[in-house]
């Protein structure tokens, strides 16, 4: 199992911090530094950035990698430009998460005047035509959204960037297994980890594929404090908005997304309590006290430092690529972040498994 890190916006790091904490990640051990994608600074001009400090470390830099991009901000083109251009300046240490983001929301959707499609049809066409250009081919392609024709993607030699698929349903799990190079897990306890690998074992069957070929990658969150409250707060604010959306759902709506995957790991009555508060006007502090630890030490770690190596292998079971997902007791101050990448040291973790 490789080990890495993944970074994010609310750690509230400056570009010197980060640059010195992703040093610190090459120090440590870690095999790789990844970052999620929102509407905020381009995670791949960021990978880029962090690999170059880490190859000041380590020969060769650290692999980089973005779990996920959601697909709607970007054609297929754009997607395979980006990835390539990263791959071809990092020596091939540059790994691409497509997923479908909100796009299955109605306001998401208009944001971009959207019309209504099938999520799943599209993730399986970004995966495939993207995966298509970064390994060289030319095509036409008659898509959901925009159409290709005699396209092909102008790097030689062609990149061949790794794409993963984010993936958290069965049926985008079995799409991973039958078309990704990988598939991009999150929010997972040990068990769904085992649940989401029959079902991507599954897809690669039906596309007569080696399951062992498909890597399973896992954000775990991790927040150490001496405090344990104020880990546990920090770590409930990270959880409860996936977890929990942002807006009470619908009955209907409670069927996709995050929503759906926490009460498929069977927390439906505990977000159900939660979804109560919010609709007599409980605001996020006191959501934040009141989610429930059973959820929160199922999918992630939160306490001292000396148990958080235990922790993150016990809840790494079952994955190719274990990633530190930081979540920062105190955000805007590098010793949050330092703390935990230092208490999830490769080396502890393995003395673990």
């Amino acid at each position: 199992m490789e080990i890495g890190v993944g970074l994010d916006p609310t750690l509230g790091l400056s570009v010197e911090e980060d640059t010195e904490v992703s040093q610190k990640t090459a120090l440590l051990g870690y095999e790789s530094i990844w970052t999620p994608e929102g509407t905020g600074q381009d995670s791949y001009q960021i990978c880029l950035m962090r690999w170059a400090a880490t190859n000041k470390i380590v020969d060769g830099g650290l692999h980089t990698g973005i779990a996920v991009s959601p697909v709607i901000w970007r054609t297929h083109m754009a997607f395979a430009m980006a990835a390539g251009t990263v791959s071809n300046l990092t020596d091939g240490k540059f790994i691409m998460g497509l997923g479908a983001g909100s796009i299955y929301r109605p306001a998401s959707r208009k944001t971009l005047n959207i019309p209504k499609i099938s999520t799943l049809d599209l993730m399986r066409e970004y995966i495939y035509v993207t995966k298509q250009l970064l390994n060289g081919k030319k095509l036409s392609h008659d898509g959901i959204l925009m159409s290709l024709h005699e396209a092909q993607l102008a790097i030689d030699p062609p990149p061949k960037t790794p794409v993963y698929l984010g993936a958290l349903g069965p049926k985008m799990l079995g799409i991973a297994g039958e078309l990704a190079d990988g598939a991009a897990l999150n929010w997972c306890s040990p068990a769904q980890i085992s649940w989401s690998r029959k079902r991507i074992k599954e897809g690669a069957r039906i596309a007569n594929r080696k399951s062992s070929d498909i890597k399973v990658s896992q954000y775990i969150r991790v927040c150490v404090d001496d405090d344990e409250d104020t880990a546990r707060i920090a770590l409930a604010k990270a959880t409860m908005h996936y977890a929990l959306g942002a807006t009470v759902p619908s009955a209907r709506e409670k069927s996709f997304g995050y929503r759906a995957h926490f009460e498929r790991m069977g927390f439906r009555s505990e977000l159900a309590e939660l979804d109560e508060m919010r609709l007599k006007g409980a605001t996020e502090d006191e959501l934040a006290e009141a989610f429930p630890v059973n959820i929160l030490r199922e999918v992630a770690y939160f306490g001292k430092a000396d148990q958080a190596a235990s922790e993150f292998a016990r809840l790494s079971t079952g994955l190719d690529n274990a990633i530190v997902r930081v979540v920062s007791s105190t955000p805007g101050k590098m010793e949050g972040t330092i703390n935990v990448i230092k208490a999830c040291a490769p080396n502890l973790v393995r003395r673990n498994i």
